[in-house]
């Protein structure tokens, strides 16, 4: 049946990634749009394409399948970067080589370097390529001849080229070289992790392998040192950008524009941020834009920068309602909350914003004036524009992955085909808007069944989390993967409860100094308020599932409110607050010198001798994102107090479990448990 192979589907498409069409380049004279895309929903090799706008025809400019010999494995192209006419030189890192192709229709090569190879990046005028090798940033000419490093490691712990934090304010993920618009010099980072914790993975499954060593920074813990300096291309003296690294010792953000270099700078409390001017000759700053909160400071994609007439962009935070703001000026009006900054061109600006949280559009703000909505369907928007080409994205409810299409003024659209698998499954979900705090929730109910057939129990498949949403206009995987727990008999509730983005900062920091009691108590609230709306729904059965901070919520939940849960299934979790990372953990919860009587409040080990309900506990012994110790530590909390769950551990499994090949008896196993305590018939059509 259907519902059987949902699972089998998620691994064979990677949760429906693969065929997707991805990280596009729009050429400036706007006649390709260049992109990354394997050749079918079920094919793991991705390939680097050319769209050809006159024609509509694509080009295959890289196929990892020819290029390199690799029997058995799936290497594809994870990311790759142009010069700045796009329309010339491309580089990219393939099976730790450094490759390069012509956009023209030559075939791709191999420099002639030593790997591993990772972020090559030609500059600018095309005539060079920088990428970071063994913690240097190394550099070679074009053609892959004068292979040199630029800036060499000092230290055993150092590394040049490679970005911590910097992520947090980049859309196009975190980077740690930046190429100055003439290609004669870099603004690079530097890190020394010496005094960072070493922390150990271990595969207890494979007793003869040595355990992995990770500087992992955790809450109260040191982080690394961070600098940035400004090295010439050919080599010589090399500079050091100043600030009071004392005081802002997270480098957030940087990069280099037609104003000069620049670097985006946080207080380790996360209160205040810097945008820094940097003088490229001597490396002093100035302070162009500072942000202040008494929470947090939320970092947004592509904010703050400079327009090309110098006015800083950034946002503000004022009654409910995030701005994006010009010199200090709001340019979007109240309850249009921004998201992101995708670019800005000269002075136009292109960015995501939100009315309903469900929704993210595309927005533009004209250096003429005027703000004006670009996309107009129900969905989850996104974009790139270079001069007079627009690529949009859009998901939407229909199918995985959305829809791509070019977009240019008095020419029609030319789409960029997504080849992802259609779902086995349908989704029979209601939108609902539930109680005085109107919490965004989907209710999936199983296809069969029909109102006033029967009771059903209800089960909790919440996230949670500051980073993400579950309830959006978008079909993506984990609502799949609800509707295919409903259809194993269970009436599944998924909502977005305080903290989650998309309803403005106030919402945002509800959480602040407390992660999980106003969130547990949203959850609670949906429940009580679907259960009014759908009289099928039995509140004498009700469990919980969740992975990563859904894991932690989920456990909680039947450790503060057996009132309510009568079963939970945590996996991932993060159970001592201060085994997570600093700079995430510390925004919410502050330092733990400072303020430990909130990581106790947020400890799951001390409230495991409250456990009267079923649990069951998973973690991926690979995880260096969550550590295994976590759960280990729950475990054993729980033991020592004479509570009895249920352990699963997953050798070699790190934490995206959702894409390994256990995926499918992994799902299985936790319908069984939740059926098993919360009295559940087997219908024999369910597993067929």
């Amino acid at each position: 049946m259907a519902t059987i192979s949902l699972p089998g589907q998620l691994v064979r498409t990677r949760r429906f990634e693969l065929g997707v069409p991805e990280q596009f380049t729009v050429t400036p004279d706007g006649s390709a749009v260049l992109f990354l895309r394997s050749r079918a929903g079920d094919d793991p090799v991705t390939c680097l394409w050319a769209l050809d706008l006159a024609s509509g025809t694509e080009r295959l400019l890289a196929d990892p399948a020819k290029l390199v010999d690799a029997p058995g494995q799936a290497i594809g192209i994870e990311a790759y970067a142009t010069d700045r006419a796009a329309t010339g030189l491309v580089a990219f890192s393939l099976a730790g080589g450094l490759w390069t192709a012509d956009t023209g229709g030559g075939r791709a090569r191999r420099a002639p370097v030593e790997g591993p190879v990772t972020d090559p990046r030609p500059d600018p005028t095309g005539r060079r390529i920088a990428y970071v090798r063994g913690g240097a940033l190394r550099m070679t000419e074009a053609d892959g001849t004068g292979d040199r490093a630029v800036l060499a490691p000092d230290g055993p712990d150092v590394t040049y080229g490679v970005g911590e934090h910097t992520g947090a304010t980049s859309t196009d993920g975190p980077r740690g070289y930046w190429w100055a618009p003439d290609g004669e010099r870099l603004l690079v980072a530097r890190t020394d992790s010496a005094a960072v914790e070493l922390w150990h993975i271990t595969d207890p499954a494979e007793p003869a392998r040595p355990p992995r060593a990770v500087r992992y920074a955790a809450a109260g813990m040191p982080n690394a040192e961070v600098t940035l300096w400004i090295a010439g291309a050919e080599g010589g003296a090399r500079t050091e950008v100043r600030w009071d690294r004392r005081a802002f010792e997270y480098v957030v953000g940087a990069g280099w524009d037609t104003h000069g270099p620049y670097a985006v700078v946080q207080s380790r409390d996360q209160r205040t941020v810097r945008l820094l001017g940097i003088d490229p000759a001597g490396g002093r700053t100035r302070v162009l834009h500072e942000q202040r909160d008494e929470r947090w400071v939320q970092l947004i994609p592509g904010l703050p920068a400079r327009t090309g007439s110098g006015a800083v962009v950034a946002h503000a935070d004022l009654r409910g309602t995030r701005y994006l703001t010009v010199d200090g000026t709001a340019v979007t009006p109240p309850r249009l909350q921004l998201r992101a900054v995708l670019s800005i061109e000269g002075d136009d600006l292109l960015f995501t914003a939100s009315e309903d949280p469900a929704e993210t559009h595309l927005w533009t703000y004209p250096a003429a004036g005027g703000l004006r909505r670009l996309s107009v369907e129900p969905g989850v928007h996104s974009g790139v524009r270079h001069g007079g080409t627009l690529v949009r994205v859009a998901r939407c409810a229909d199918r995985p992955g959305g829809r791509t299409a070019v977009l240019r003024e008095g020419q029609p659209a030319v789409p960029i085909d997504s080849l992802a698998e259609r779902p086995v499954l349908d989704v029979y979900a209601t939108r609902l808007v539930l109680g005085p705090r109107e919490l965004r929730a989907v209710l999936h109910l199983p296809s069969w069944h029909r109102p006033g057939s029967g009771r059903l129990p209800v089960l909790l498949d919440p996230y949670g989390g500051a980073s993400r949403q579950r309830v959006t206009a978008e079909l993506e995987w984990r609502s799949l993967v609800a509707q295919w727990f409903a259809e194993q008999g269970f009436a599944v509730l998924v909502t977005d409860g305080r903290g989650t983005p998309g309803r403005g900062p106030d919402w945002e920091r509800e959480v602040h100094g407390d992660l999980f009691g106003p969130v547990l108590d949203d959850q609670v609230s949906a429940l009580h308020e679907a259960a009014r709306l759908h009289g099928d729904l039995d509140l004498g059965r009700v469990g919980i599932r969740g992975w990563s901070f859904g894991g932690s919520l989920a456990a909680l939940a039947v450790l503060r409110r057996p009132d309510v849960f009568h079963a939970a299934v945590a996996g991932a979790g993060v159970t001592d607050q201060r085994l997570y990372h600093a700079h995430w953990r510390e925004r919410f919860l502050g330092h733990p010198d400072e303020f430990p009587a909130r990581y106790e409040t947020d400890s799951l080990l001390r409230a495991a001798p409250r456990l009267t309900r079923p649990l069951l506990l998973m973690h991926g012994l690979a995880d260096t994102n969550v550590h295994p110790a976590n759960t280990l530590r729950l475990s054993s909390a729980l033991l020592a107090t004479g509570r009895t769950h249920e352990l699963l551990l997953l050798p070699g499994v790190g934490h995206q479990a959702m894409s390994a090949p256990i995926t499918e008896e992994l799902l299985r196993y936790q319908v069984r448990f939740l059926k098993r305590n919360l009295g559940v018939q087997v219908i024999p059509h369910q597993f067929g």
